[in-house]
């Protein structure tokens, strides 16, 4: 549907070194699905993607972690790749906008290698997610119920495997940006206990 997302704003945050597919992909669906996209990174200018093996193209920051304000958007999108969350998850400013939006209940969306924010911002404890495979200790460690799906809805969170899993990725994304929120601070609602 063309206009389930209008007037829906969505904070896409990565870095240099994200996985291409896994922004360009669901932005556009994003997009398509009506939602306005912000790519959010912690330098202005652009950032570069992560193609397989080899660098990618070139993304435009429309705003930087700086100037960025969660209470602006309606949900998050942490595309993987390795070196993107690796980076921002070393970054103060990068776990604490993610925290926000899960302390808002706002629905987050993430992808192969983008839980590791999560992991860092210490909100995925009691949650059913899915990751790169080689994310599951590290999830598990920090409380999540790790499983091996294409695509996974706890709570507001959206998680997929790898890009492979895009067209499923997207579509459980779209349902639940558009569901709205899932709860507010502390209180984000059990799977299946929202209407």
């Amino acid at each position: 549907m063309a206009d389930q997302l209008k007037g829906k704003r969505v904070a896409a945050l990565v870095t240099d070194g994200f996985e291409q597919d896994e922004l360009l992909q669901p932005r556009k669906a994003l997009e398509d699905a009506g939602a306005k996209v912000d790519i959010v990174s912690q330098k202005a200018g652009t950032v570069r993607g992560w193609k397989h093996t080899e660098w990618g193209d070139e993304v435009k920051v429309d705003a930087t972690l700086d100037r960025a304000n969660a209470s602006d958007f309606d949900a998050l999108l942490l595309p993987g790749g390795v070196m993107n969350p690796d980076r921002l998850r070393m970054d103060p400013k990068a776990v604490q906008f993610v925290k926000q939006f899960f302390d808002a209940g706002k629905t987050i969306a993430v992808i192969c290698h983008g839980p590791w924010t999560l992991v860092e911002a210490g909100v995925v404890n009691g949650v059913t997610m899915t990751s790169w495979p080689s994310l599951k200790t590290d999830l598990i460690n920090a409380g999540a119920n790790w499983v091996d799906q294409e695509v996974v809805v706890d709570r507001g969170i959206v998680s997929s495997r790898k890009p492979d899993d895009i067209p499923a990725f997207n579509k459980k994304m779209i349902e639940e940006f558009a569901e709205g929120r899932h709860g507010g601070h502390g209180t984000r609602e059990m799977a299946g206990s929202h209407a």
